[in-house]
């Protein structure tokens, strides 16, 4: 019997397909060997094809999960993923705060792999300035980091004009994903506010991508959480990534999956 696990919290959405969300975030945190701990902000039907339906959970019980988790396991790191609304990112500055948590990621989800809005327009403020200001990292995409910074991105140093101001205005590291530009080779860029790093993969040509954002703040936070640096954790997690997509699988008729489970089953 194991006397203990390190523990992540994730504070994002229910994906009923199971490629993304806390379903993304759970099969990743056990992959990695941490303890996963939730605290579901929505309850999202949806498949490889589409999201059909959003139900946001009432602020409060977002809070009662938190207290419930924090208050017994604590947390050595934590994710936040779909947050939905301005009241519900409140809500998580609150509880983030009133327990201390460190090594909080921020996945800026604000679009669905297939399309649909998981962020209103008008929360995006509140994430920016409220909860950003409380966070570790956060890990946008291009066009979320275009959103957050004000900024357009067209080439890698558009990327980094772009970390530097999200820094600038929020104090918290951030991550660019470059999965959404073009070319043979995915690069993303790591910036701590006083140095940046590269992370170069090649792009795998595959539409089984589904939950990789999710999959990718989740691992960092389990690297950070079993006492990695954060340089470490992000090339660790990115090796992570690039193996589950590797590994892949088609689920369904639109998105596949990512392969959480794929160090095992490749004796790693």
């Amino acid at each position: 019997m194991k006397r203990g696990l390190p523990v992540v919290l994730t504070v994002a959405g229910s994906d009923s397909g199971g490629g993304a969300g806390v379903q993304a975030d759970l099969k990743t945190m056990t992959a990695l060997g941490v303890f996963g701990t939730t605290a579901i902000t929505a309850v999202t039907a949806q498949n490889s094809v589409e999201v059909s339906g959003i139900f946001p959970m009432n602020p409060d019980f977002v809070e009662k999960q938190m207290d419930a988790v924090l208050s017994d396991m604590g947390a050595d790191a934590a994710k936040t993923g779909m947050l939905y609304s301005g009241e519900i990112i409140d809500a998580v500055c609150s509880k983030f705060t009133e327990y201390s948590v460190k090594n909080v990621i921020i996945d800026p989800v604000m679009m669905s792999k297939t399309g649909a809005r998981l962020l209103n327009e008008n929360a995006v403020e509140s994430l920016k300035s409220k909860l950003l200001g409380i966070a570790y990292l956060v890990t946008p995409n291009i066009p979320e980091a275009e959103m957050l910074s004000g900024l357009s991105i067209s080439r890698g140093d558009h990327a980094k004009k772009a970390a530097e101001k999200i820094f600038a205005d929020t104090g918290c590291r951030v991550l660019i994903k470059g999965g959404h530009s073009t070319g043979r080779y995915v690069k993303d860029i790591l910036y701590d506010g006083s140095r940046f790093m590269e992370f170069v993969k090649l792009r795998i040509n595959t539409k089984n991508t589904h939950g990789t954002g999710d999959t990718y703040s989740s691992a960092i936070a389990s690297f950070l959480a079993l006492g990695n640096d954060l340089a470490s954790s992000v090339t660790m997690a990115r090796e992570y990534l690039q193996g589950a997509i590797i590994n892949s699988v088609i689920m369904g008729k639109g998105f596949g999956s990512l392969y959480h489970g794929w160090r095992n089953k490749n004796g790693k």
